[in-house]
């Protein structure tokens, strides 16, 4: 199992390098796993945009809520896995009033028995303000929940700073 977090802020280049990540690993069955629900033009250009970026040949599976169960059954015949992004699984999962800590748990177990490398794309939302209103701060929180969750199980974690890769933790696959 080889577990790759790519962290950082806005724009700061996360999805480009995890899809450099990925491209880099050997095999023909490359699955991106898609948790954006585009709820207007803006985020269905940002989508369009990121399909774009992609060289031919990726699988694309849209997994805005059940992507625990879906890193689990394609891991057993992908050569890699790129999940862009927790940050908007975790979204999802607060509409539908999931609760975030077993799904932690789930993602946890399934990541620590998968059977090819996942790449893993979140957010940083710690580094600013506190947020003035409670969905926010929540929303917050539960993401930090997440990363420091999967920077655990994570052998690498990078944080991504101005485009600039900065690697955090390294450790070798177990």
């Amino acid at each position: 199992m080889s577990v790759t977090l790519v962290i950082g802020g806005c724009r700061s280049g996360k999805s480009n390098h995890a899809l450099n990540l990925a491209g880099a690993i050997p095999g023909d069955r490359r699955i991106f796993m898609a948790t954006c629900v585009p709820t207007d033009d803006e985020m269905r250009f940002r989508v369009l945009k990121h399909q774009t970026e992609r060289p031919p040949g990726w699988i694309t599976i849209e997994t805005p809520m059940d992507l625990t169960g879906a890193i689990g059954r394609e891991s057993v015949t992908a050569s890699v896995i790129l999940v862009d992004c927790l940050t908007l699984w975790a979204s999802n999962l607060m509409v539908e009033n999931r609760n975030i800590g077993t799904e932690i748990e789930s993602m946890v177990q399934c990541l620590e028995q998968t059977a090819c490398p996942v790449i893993l794309v979140s957010g940083e939302l710690g580094l600013g303000v506190v947020p003035e209103n409670t969905l926010a701060r929540s929303f917050r929180d539960a993401v930090g929940l997440i990363n420091q969750h999967m920077a655990a199980v994570a052998q690498t974690v990078v944080w991504m700073v101005a485009g600039i890769p900065v690697v955090i933790k390294s450790k070798a696959a177990s």
